[in-house]
């Protein structure tokens, strides 16, 4: 029998696929698709100390391979999410990983003592400007990294994963950073920054100016990144970044990474996790992989 199953830093995936934070909200609209007790994972809507309305539109802009999006973090808050989302994704098997977003590392503090051990893992958004830095993003500068990790790790208490941006120059210094402070696990990347102009009116099309591109676009940077990191560290990593197919997954796989997640496919094809956890089963077995472990890293060079 082909084990398909990982630990992911003590958070036990039935399959090694999860949803991507921001594109699959809290589950209820992909529950009228399938039973979510199928995936491995769902990383939730992105949360906030308080609830937050986002940027004002238009907000997302079509490209030719993929998306822009600067949507801005628009969620009813951590306590909404514990008293009315949280309840229904636990009527599911299925690992359940908050993803927080803050502007001080005292916010992000306050939302994983909130969370406690009511979810499955943490996964910590760096991508977001600090406040008290000049609005620089956490995840650009190693110290930073180092210490908003450290900071959240003493609240957390369950499995810490930090979601680097890959808007850095080197991404083997960050992750080796968040790994020193203490992250259990590691995923990326997190969108890219673009823009789009309307050649017509000669504006951005977005009202923000810039947002973050995802999808096929970005995929063979991600796919660089994950390589590059699961070579640094001896942390577990979730690959992601442009995943469409199972193709797409089992490349990541062989780049070093434990899981993948899906994130803009969603969109296109609510079906995508789950086709992608089957096509990863069915490409195990067809090589004579007895469990994915030993399909992780095993590049030939």
């Amino acid at each position: 029998m082909t084990d398909i199953k990982v630990d992911l830093a003590g958070i036990k995936l039935k399959n090694p696929v999860i949803t991507a934070s921001g594109t699959f909200g809290f589950g209820r609209e992909y529950a009228k698709f399938y039973d979510l007790s199928k995936l491995g994972g769902i990383v939730v809507k992105g949360l906030t100390l308080e609830p937050r309305e986002g940027n004002k539109p238009p907000r997302i802009a079509e490209t030719s391979a993929g998306i822009l999006n600067s949507v801005g973090l628009q969620n009813p808050g951590v306590k909404y999410f514990l008293d009315k989302e949280l309840p229904f994704l636990r009527q599911y098997d299925t690992a359940v990983i908050a993803n927080i977003a803050g502007n001080t590392v005292e916010e992000y503090c306050k939302m994983t003592e909130s969370l406690g051990s009511r979810v499955d893992g943490i996964e910590l958004n760096i991508s977001c400007p600090n406040v008290k830095e000049g609005g620089v993003a956490f995840g650009i500068k190693c110290e930073s990294v180092y210490n908003i990790t450290r900071s959240v790790k003493e609240y957390c208490k369950v499995p810490l994963i930090v979601k680097l941006s890959p808007n850095v120059t080197d991404i083997r210094e960050i992750a080796l950073a968040a790994q020193e402070a203490g992250a259990d696990a590691l995923s990326l990347i997190n969108t890219l920054l673009g823009m789009a102009i309307d050649i017509k009116t000669r504006k951005p099309v977005l009202a923000n100016t810039v947002g973050g591109l995802s999808g096929p676009a970005v995929k063979p940077v991600a796919l660089r990144m994950v390589w590059q990191v699961a070579q640094a560290v001896n942390i577990p990593v979730i690959g992601m970044g442009g995943i469409s197919n199972w193709e797409d997954a089992v490349e990541f796989i062989l780049a070093g990474a434990d899981a993948v997640s899906i994130g803009t496919a969603n969109f296109l094809n609510p079906y995508a996790p789950l086709e992608v956890a089957e096509g990863i089963k069915e490409y195990l077995i067809k090589n004579k992989f007895d469990n994915i472990h030993e399909l992780k890293g095993n590049i030939k060079y």
